[in-house]
């Protein structure tokens, strides 16, 4: 089991990173100095104007530590990282269930059942929270939508083509999407439906940034098991495109993203006045929000959770590194089918 480091996230502009000793050297554009041992670091995420001393990079290389780096509001630019480490027998197993079909068709089911159960998971949560405060159009509506997840899931296990299942994937979301709003409790702020590159309101700005967060923490657990993270068997693959962890991601992104956003926003932990529109109606966060987002995400994967399959008591932050680890056993045919994490 790989423990669970801490991923060093640099918001502060201008900030150069350097190599001192065994330390990462963060130097801010006022002078202050932060050493952070490199032992304690299992990712480096970079916003926005941050640079980093080539020497420093080889030590992260040396370390197995990955840089990452973004725009300030959040979407990926690259990595850097060491040379692909990782055993050559599971990758090329991996490649041959992404070729084969029948396999490749019992993953991707696998997926989207943890997907829309999650999904139903949130809305039946967000039903209790809200309770007796939910109008009646907006409980008819949150039920229709529960009734639909719960349907996707049946028509899930008849369907035997990717495309289809991609279909009931497609319908289930609009559903969900529709009803988010009910749940969020905090008037100020908005969801007319997903929206991104650029995201048009505040709370699309949140989901979008929460899900290139848990993107970078999946491309890792996929890596640190052995998997190839640019070989998935729901996303299509192209250059540069981390298609296995964007799989995985979807097992989790109701559940953890989806959540901790309605979290942050109905706990009032961020305000409207977090965020700027740009020139071109693109809504960011400012900086405070974005460390107020981080903290939130980082204290979130440290709360404990029984594993549904393993029956392991454990960091949440660690179930990442639990389904890429299941994934890769069963792709060495250890295990008869992919469990999915599916919260109770």
């Amino acid at each position: 089991m790989r423990r669970l480091g801490n991923t060093l996230y640099v918001t502060s502009q201008g900030t150069y990173l350097s190599k001192d000793g065994d330390c990462v050297l963060a130097t801010r554009d006022d002078g202050q100095k932060t050493r952070i041992p490199i032992g304690s670091v299992d990712g480096i995420v970079a916003f926005g104007r941050v640079s980093a001393s080539p020497f420093l990079l080889g030590l992260c290389a040396e370390r197995g530590v990955t840089v990452s780096y973004f725009t300030e509001p959040g979407r990926f630019l690259a990595r850097v990282e060491g040379p692909v480490s990782g055993n050559v027998l599971l990758r090329r197993s991996q490649y041959r269930a992404a070729d084969e079909e029948e396999r490749r068709t019992a993953i991707v089911r696998s997926i989207l059942t943890g997907k829309l159960a999650n999904q139903r998971t949130v809305l039946r949560r967000g039903r209790r929270d809200r309770g007796t405060r939910l109008a009646a159009d907006e409980t008819g509506a949150l039920e229709d939508a529960i009734r639909r997840l719960t349907d996707g899931v049946s028509r899930l296990r008849r369907e035997s083509r990717i495309d289809g299942l991609r279909g009931i994937e497609g319908e289930c979301a609009r559903s969900y999407y529709a009803v988010l709003p009910s749940i969020l409790t905090e008037g100020t702020f908005r969801f007319a439906g997903r929206s991104r590159r650029p995201p048009k309101d505040p709370t699309n700005s949140l989901l979008s940034f929460v899900y290139a967060l848990l993107t970078h923490d999946l491309r890792s657990a996929a890596e640190g098991v052995g998997l190839d993270p640019a070989v998935g068997f729901l996303h299509v693959e192209r250059p540069g495109r981390p298609s296995l962890a964007l799989d995985l991601v979807e097992e989790f992104r109701a559940w953890f993203a989806d959540r901790l956003v309605l979290t942050l926003i109905n706990r009032k932990q961020v305000s409207a006045g977090g965020f700027e529109t740009g020139v071109t109606g693109g809504v960011t966060m400012t900086e405070e929000t974005r460390k107020a987002v981080i903290v939130a995400y980082q204290e979130r994967k440290r709360e404990e959770i029984q594993h549904p399959f393993t029956g392991e008591k454990l960091p949440i932050g660690l179930l990442w590194h639990v389904q890429a680890r299941l994934l890769a056993a069963h792709l060495r045919e250890d295990l008869d089918a992919y469990p999915p994490f599916i919260a109770r």
